[in-house]
């Protein structure tokens, strides 16, 4: 099993602020655009820099409201939040 990584949120600016976990860089994604939000004809980009690393991991992601499935638990709503995630690129920092 390979082992879980920290990615945080990276803004244009270089500023950085909350972190996703995940094994893959996809995964941490899929769980900021949940939260981020976005919408399919107009997208966010996301920008997680994996800790410990210089190395920018670019996704562009929205979420969709979605009928809940048949054989969903009797706690979850009828409706519920989708993510998608596209990834566009893959980037190194320069070192300070």
């Amino acid at each position: 099993m390979s082992e879980i990584k920290n990615f945080i949120i990276r803004k244009k600016d270089g500023t950085e602020e909350g972190v996703f976990t995940g094994r893959q860089p996809r995964q941490a994604a899929l769980k900021a655009a949940n939260r981020i939000g976005g919408t399919k004809t107009k997208p966010v980009e996301i920008r997680l820099r994996e800790r410990g690393t210089k190395k920018v991991h670019i996704f562009s992601g929205w979420k969709e409201v979605i009928a809940a499935p048949k054989n969903k638990p009797k706690w979850m709503p009828d409706k519920i939040n989708k993510p998608f995630v596209k990834k566009i690129a893959t980037e190194k920092l320069e070192k300070d």
